[in-house]
């Protein structure tokens, strides 16, 4: 029961913190292709590579503190189920060049960032 509460905070967070970004984002771009969520991705990605990274190189981050940051903070703030969504809708709309870019950004940026965490969570 611990456990799921501990995600469950850490979701809290991490969706409270995604839906913000999404709001705060429609001040400077409105344009269609989902900059929020990719922002939003790429951010949670470098967060998971520090997350575990730091919890290898140190003693200070307990299971406890890796399920709050890694599962549940990150697991509520990164958007995949947005991220179909739109895809779907970018192909529904008849945007390939935008549907591809997309998901090459997405994948590609996002595992990068996953790389760069623990790279510099190691130095």
């Amino acid at each position: 029961m611990r456990n799921i509460l501990i995600v469950g905070l850490g979701g809290f967070a991490g969706s409270v913190l995604r839906y913000l970004i999404s709001v705060y984002s429609l001040q400077f771009y409105a344009g269609k292709f989902p900059l929020a969520t990719l922002l939003v991705n790429v951010i949670g990605s470098i967060l998971i590579g520090l997350a575990y990274g730091f919890a290898e190189r140190f003693d200070w981050m307990s299971p406890s503190m890796r399920l709050l940051i890694a599962t549940g903070f990150c697991g509520g703030f990164t958007t995949f189920s947005a991220f179909a969504f739109e895809n779907v809708k970018l192909l529904q709309n008849n945007e390939y060049g935008l549907f591809a870019g997309y998901v090459v950004l997405s994948v590609v940026v996002c595992i990068g960032g996953a790389v760069i965490g623990l790279l510099v969570s190691r130095l």
